[in-house]
């Protein structure tokens, strides 16, 4: 295998940068740069020499195979962070003939291939990288942490238990077995069908979670939807104006609440137009209002919001407040910042709501792994009830089993590697 080195700190002017070897000439890259190997897992401060050009002086760690992110022999070579400098080393290494530079996720493909992590950690691990708010960092932490795969291991455990008791009905057929298996496979597959169902039931809060809400402003021309959507994003996001029809496209801005990914959109002021530049970004708010999690109607004065209907979990709230003496009810003010407090805090309380249930399955592949499994004992379920062959049986729970397997990665997902790893950077 070759061995590959990368930059694993951001690109550009530092004050540090870290350069990562891995493979089985790691080591021999280390000693020909600074003429020893320190001792594992204890930081040493060298020379990095190019033959008789002294390159930087470097904290150096390097580590055996079974104590490395990737399962082999590698090192990090903390540099000082300046771009020649990193050049430099850069160079140097790429002159070894046993070395090449590393490809996007390269690091954590060979981590997975040499059983340092399963692929939910591997995922878990791309989410961690992305996370932008509290929420996503501690779910990404879950599954880097192998939440996923213990609960995929206990599922396991119990179908192959189910598993083994049916193959035993089906090898021994001709022979008394001495106690009848069946409440005992029946107990194991009802248990597991709870725990999936629960776990599919917490699937869609969780992927809210690592994706974010999307929440709209929704109203009629010069409701405020523009100021109010600045006052919230502490920036002017949009364009204002006196004039109506001023937005014509959908404003987006992403915003941390509550430590959940929140994702703010000033739409379009929605009245009948013949105008066809403002129907079609009348069209377009109804869209993403539509598809959104959460709408929020400014009221301009007594008005209602043409074309739309508030859901369940939607926000009411009559805007321009510093322009009314008595303002009825919840009201805001883009202007003044009356009532954002309360309206942030009650878009907070109902996204976090909406998360409280969330499970540890957060990507679609996994969930639909999960669902797989459930769909197949289900199958074994109903057979059992309706006397079916034990053959039919077994082979649902075979199915059952593999589904799981698929979920961390030990079977059918090479066809999904190179799409997972090219998420990653260089040096990861």
């Amino acid at each position: 295998m070759d061995t590959i080195f990368a930059l694993a700190s951001a690109q550009g002017r530092a004050g540090i940068a870290v350069v990562r070897i891995s493979g089985p000439s790691a080591w021999g890259a280390v000693r020909m740069l600074c003429g020893d190997v320190p001792e594992p897992r204890r930081a040493s401060l060298r020379l990095i020499r190019d033959g008789d050009d002294v390159l930087d002086q470097a904290l150096i760690l390097t580590f055996a195979k079974d104590g490395s992110f990737t399962g082999e022999e590698s090192a990090e070579l903390h540099l000082h962070g300046s771009v020649a400098t990193i050049r430099a080393v850069l160079a140097a290494l790429g002159r070894q003939p046993e070395l090449r530079l590393a490809q996007p996720g390269e690091f954590t493909r060979r981590a997975l291939e040499n059983g340092q992590l399963d692929l939910t950690q591997v995922e878990g691990l791309a989410d961690l990288i992305d996370a932008e708010t509290e929420a996503q960092r501690r779910q990404a932490m879950r599954v880097l942490e192998g939440a996923v795969g213990r609960r995929a291991e206990g599922w396991r455990h119990d179908l192959i238990r189910a598993a083994a008791l049916i193959e035993a009905t089906i090898d021994f057929a001709d022979e008394d077995v001495p106690t009848d298996v069946g409440p005992e496979v029946q107990a194991l597959l009802t248990g597991l069908r709870a725990d999936l169902a629960q776990e599919l039931a917490g699937a869609d809060a969780a992927e809210r979670v690592r994706d974010g809400f999307e929440v709209a402003i929704v109203g009629r021309p010069n409701a405020g939807k523009s100021t109010l959507l600045n006052a919230l994003a502490g920036r002017d996001a949009a364009l204002t104006s006196e004039y109506e029809g001023t937005t014509r496209d959908v404003i987006e801005v992403r915003m941390s609440l509550g430590g959940l990914a929140v994702t703010l959109l000033d739409t379009a002021g929605l009245r009948a137009s013949d105008d066809p530049v403002e129907r079609m970004g009348i069209d377009r708010a109804i869209a993403r209002a539509e598809g959104a999690d959460l709408r929020i109607f400014l009221l301009d004065g007594d008005y209602d919001v043409p074309m739309l209907t508030p859901r369940l979990d939607d926000l009411v709230v009559q805007g321009k407040a510093d322009q009314r003496r008595e303002a009825q009810g919840f009201s805001v003010s883009g202007k003044t910042g009356q009532g954002l407090d309360r309206l942030l805090g009650a878009v907070t309380e109902i996204l976090s709501g909406r998360v409280a249930g969330a499970g540890i399955v957060v990507r679609e592949r996994q969930r639909l792994a999960v669902q797989n499994a459930a769909h197949h004992i289900d199958r074994a379920v109903d057979g059992l009830a309706a006397g079916a062959e034990a053959e039919l049986v077994a082979e649902d729970l075979r199915q059952a089993i593999r589904a799981l397997d698929s979920l961390v990665g030990r079977v059918d997902v090479e066809h999904l590697l190179d799409v997972i790893f090219a998420s990653f950077c260089i040096g990861k």
